[in-house]
């Protein structure tokens, strides 16, 4: 609510006033010519008015009143609103900026108060802390008190203890130097004998030199003439080495020899075991055509033995030229055979069964 002290009219007055000069309304502009007031309610009469004029505006003008005078006077109404509006946008930026920094104040203020506060509780908390150490440190060093009158009893029954030390000290290093001078003089006197023994060392070590010097040179001698035997020895085994080189070569050779023979007697000796294996082959076919010559002999025989016992005569004639047919046949049996290649064995035998067989018939 605006203050009682500047009204409406007042403010639309000197707005009037500042249009008649040609001056932009605006708020400070207002004030200078009221001379007083507050900005906040020049403010809101000044947004009142604008309102107001924003609702007018439509408005048309009286009649009579030339064109020019229109066209120019709302021109110039443009303008001051356009400029009272800037004014008041830069009041309200100001006054929003004041407000803002006086938020700022108060919160800092609050921070501060509340900071003080911490500082105050943590103040309070440090002086109880110090008062309790304080207490344990009375109570530290009532004991500690009591402690240094107790030590220092300890002390002077250390103090006499250490008199008398010192004093047991004091004859030990007097009989200790008494033993030190007798075993300086027992020094020297050991020193004296270990250079006497020292001497008849060195004479002992030269005759030893000289000794080991001789055998040096013998042993020298010894060795060189067992270099030479040797390297005859080396020379010897190395010509013999090359002899028996030689004759492994020869070895070697007469047994690369040997072995493409026996390359070619196994390769013999596969190609007979083979055909071994072919004869053998038609060995046992021309024996199962015997067998069964022999069966079919047996079969006629068998026949013919029946034959006989019922039928004689014609029957008994032709039985007969039947088996000698057979027997014909297979009295030239062994001669195809030995035509396919039979061996002369198989061949022999064959003849002798068949043979066999008419004379069996």
């Amino acid at each position: 609510m605006a203050r009682n002290g500047i009204q409406y009219s007042d403010v639309q007055q000197a707005i009037d006033e500042l249009l008649t000069r040609g001056d932009t309304p605006s708020v400070q502009r207002i004030r200078d010519v009221l001379g007083t007031g507050s900005f906040t309610t020049i403010s809101e009469h000044f947004r009142h008015w604008r309102h107001e004029r924003e609702q007018n505006k439509d408005v048309p003008p009286p009649k009579g009143v030339p064109e020019v005078v229109v066209t120019t006077a709302s021109e110039l109404w443009r303008q001051a609103q356009e400029a009272a509006h800037q004014g008041l946008l830069h009041y309200r930026e100001e006054a929003d900026r004041k407000v803002a920094d006086a938020q700022q104040t108060v919160e800092q203020e609050k921070q501060k108060a509340a900071n003080a506060e911490q500082r105050e509780n943590a103040l309070t908390a440090h002086l109880r802390h110090i008062e309790e150490q304080l207490s344990k440190a009375t109570t530290a060093l009532a004991q500690a008190q009591a402690h240094a009158e107790h030590w220092e009893v300890e002390s002077q029954r250390h103090a006499s203890a250490h008199d008398q030390a010192v004093k047991q000290l004091n004859d030990v290093h007097q009989q200790l130097q008494d033993s030190a001078d007798r075993h300086q003089a027992e020094m020297h006197q050991q020193e004296q004998r270990l250079e006497q023994q020292l001497k008849q060392e060195q004479q002992r070590n030269e005759t030893t030199e000289a000794r080991l010097m001789s055998l040096l040179d013998n042993t020298r001698q010894e060795r060189a003439t067992e270099q030479k035997a040797l390297n005859k020895k080396l020379q010897q085994q190395e010509e013999r080495l090359v002899k028996l080189q030689s004759s492994l070569k020869g070895e070697q050779q007469a047994r690369q020899e040997l072995a493409s023979r026996l390359a070619l007697t196994e390769q013999s000796l596969e190609e007979k075991s083979r055909l071994n294996g072919q004869l053998q082959h038609q060995l046992a076919q021309h024996q199962a055509q015997l067998e069964s010559a022999r069966q079919e002999q047996a079969r006629w025989q068998q026949q013919y033995t029946d034959a006989l016992k019922q039928q004689g005569g014609q029957w008994q004639k032709d039985i007969m030229d039947s088996v000698q047919a057979l027997q014909r046949q297979m009295s030239t049996l062994p001669t195809r055979l030995s035509g396919d290649g039979e061996p002369q064995d198989a061949r022999e035998s064959s003849e002798q069964t068949v043979n066999d067989g008419p004379s069996q018939s």
